[in-house]
């Protein structure tokens, strides 16, 4: 299909020791889809930033198939590969004097010559990273000097200079309050709708994730399972998501209820 970006079969994730396979999920078989916005979610320790280092050429994986943009991942020179995918990742930036505009024009990294000269097709691309992620007034602070929540905002802005086709994201919404989590989720469901990108990330944030996805892949530690939310709901696939019985999710509500409280 034309509108399939990222496409796994019968995968397994996991690590290689030097005396075993640990596979933490196996039989993956999902598909993500150009305009869709997909997320990720299941709870702590079953091993979905394992999944995405898979699907991002991190880590390499158990067994299975992984496509993108029809071609084997493992195909994929490195500068290939950052052209047709971006990752945004929750972890802390190497000790630098990089400002925000400097961190943002990263992005362009895998387009600009071995000198790092923007183009004005660069700058552009720059430029409207920044309009979208509205970070018009941090762009001269250091990286160091903003807040954990505007430095995520600023590597999303990073990934969208890039301007790959999927962009995949690694609980981008943990830094923010509630306010500023709607705002990203709606700026990640605008770059999906209206600027085709296909976009996954992961998070803990379920119950808005099932207000603005596209679709959820579902971890429960047993398998993984894809759908639309209402469709997920319908099968009761929420309720398998958290082993714990005082936790149970509402079907008419759309939210977790905690018993005992």
């Amino acid at each position: 299909m034309e509108n399939v970006v990222l496409k796994t079969e019968n995968l397994s994730i996991g690590y290689m020791t030097s005396k075993s396979e640990n596979c933490i999920a196996s039989g993956i078989n999902i598909t993500l889809k150009k305009g869709e916005l997909t997320a990720l979610i299941g709870a702590n320790g079953v091993g979905k930033s394992t999944l995405l280092r898979t699907l991002t050429q991190i880590q390499p994986p158990l067994s299975g198939a992984i496509s993108l943009s029809g071609k084997p991942l493992q195909n994929f020179k490195p500068i290939e590969l950052a052209q047709e995918l971006s990752l945004v990742l929750t972890e802390k930036l190497p000790p630098s004097n990089l400002t925000v505009y400097e961190l943002i024009a990263l992005g362009r990294q895998p387009y600009t010559n071995w000198i790092g000269k923007l183009s004005a097709t660069d700058k552009n691309k720059i430029d409207h990273a920044i309009a979208l992620t509205q970070l018009e007034n941090l762009l001269q602070k250091r990286h160091y000097e903003i807040s954990d929540g505007q430095l995520q905002i600023a590597l999303i802005a990073r990934a969208l200079a890039q301007d790959t086709e999927l962009i995949i994201l690694d609980e981008p919404t943990t830094h923010l309050d509630l306010k500023h989590k709607v705002s990203l989720f709606r700026l990640l469901k605008k770059l999906a709708a209206s600027m085709q990108k296909c976009v996954l990330f992961s998070t803990h944030d379920i119950e808005l994730a099932l207000q603005l996805s596209d679709e959820l892949i579902v971890m429960n530690g047993q398998k993984i399972i894809q759908g639309a939310a209402r469709e997920l709901i319908s099968n009761g696939i929420f309720d398998t998501i958290f082993n714990d019985e005082n936790v149970s999710f509402d079907a008419q509500k759309g939210k977790f209820i905690f018993r005992n409280l």
